[in-house]
C-alpha cells in the first residue's frame, strides 16, 4: 500500500499544476497534477503535505485545508490512499522542480488538461465547494472502469 498527499494550490483563481515530464519510470508521465507526494516513515498527511509542497515548489503553505481522501485501486499497480487538500496561503518563491514543470493553470482549464480520469471527477468537486469527500477509483491500467464519490 502506498500513502501519499496531493494539494491544489490556489492564486488568481489558478491552480499550480505539475506536468510530470522528468522523472524515469513515472507512472504519471506526461499528466498534468498538484504537487504532493508519498509519506516519510512517521509522517502525518499534514507534515507530509507541508514537506512535499516545499521540496516540489520552494513554496511554504501558511493555510491549506484537507478536502477528501481518495483510494486507487489498480490491476497494475500497489492501491494507494491519497489525502488531497487545497491551500491558498503560501509563502516563497517558486523553484524548478525535478520531476517536471510548475504552471499556473486557470481552475476551469485544469479539467482540459492529460490527467487521470478519476482526477477530474474530484476537481470539479474541490472547484464546485468546499465541502469534505471521499471517493474510489478503480482502473484497469489507466483506463477508470468504476468508481464510488460520498460527499460529507
Amino acid at each position: 500500500m502506498i500513502f501519499s498527499t496531493l494539494c491544489y494550490i490556489e492564486k488568481d483563481g489558478k491552480y499550480l499544476m505539475l506536468h510530470r515530464t522528468k522523472k524515469k519510470n513515472d507512472i504519471n508521465k506526461d499528466k498534468w497534477l498538484g504537487v504532493g507526494g508519498k509519506f516519510e516513515e512517521g509522517e502525518s498527511p499534514e507534515e507530509c503535505i507541508i514537506r512535499e509542497v516545499k521540496e516540489e515548489t520552494g513554496l511554504l503553505l501558511k493555510s491549506y485545508q484537507l478536502r477528501g481522501i481518495v483510494t486507487y485501486v489498480s490491476n497494475k499497480w500497489e492501491t494507494e490512499y491519497m489525502y488531497v487538500f487545497t491551500a491558498t496561503e503560501f509563502e516563497g518563491n517558486l523553484i524548478e522542480c525535478d520531476e517536471g514543470d510548475l504552471e499556473w493553470i486557470e481552475k476551469e482549464k485544469v479539467n482540459t488538461l492529460p490527467t487521470w480520469e478519476g482526477d477530474h471527477i474530484f476537481v470539479e468537486k474541490l472547484q464546485k465547494d468546499n465541502g469534505f469527500f471521499s471517493g474510489k477509483f478503480e482502473y484497469d491500467g489507466e483506463k477508470l472502469i468504476k468508481y464510488n464519490l460520498k460527499e460529507y
